[in-house]
């Protein structure tokens, strides 16, 4: 188990992108709640069913900054270009408590 919430939110990225559900899946804990402009406070059954299977929507995805906020808060800021055209940055708010991913709150960027 890795316990650096840096770690966790750096492989649950890795993951995503190469589609690894069955990789991914154990990093994120059975109470854990998904927030976007498009989701409001999703489970993780449906964060898996409706939000994993997406990565395909993406060119390319880099991650810029993962920074810790504190022992459990770590803030990631992306870059991404769709497969329909257009670039775009995200940030989003992972919490990561015991090795886990309990939250991620999604906040939309705009066009680069």
């Amino acid at each position: 188990m890795i316990n650096n919430p840096t770690a966790v939110a750096e492989t649950a990225f890795h993951y995503y992108r190469s589609q690894d559900r069955d990789a991914a899946f154990p990093l994120y804990a059975d109470d854990f709640t998904f927030t976007s402009p498009q989701d409001d406070h999703i489970d993780r059954a449906a964060f898996f069913e409706r939000c994993f299977p997406t990565a395909d929507r993406f060119r390319e995805q880099q991650l810029l900054h993962v920074t810790p906020a504190d022992q459990e808060l770590v803030f990631a800021y992306y870059e991404y270009e769709l497969t329909t055209g257009g670039r775009y940055r995200n940030i989003e708010a992972i919490t990561v408590r015991d090795g886990l991913i309990r939250e991620v709150q999604v906040f939309f960027g705009g066009k680069v």
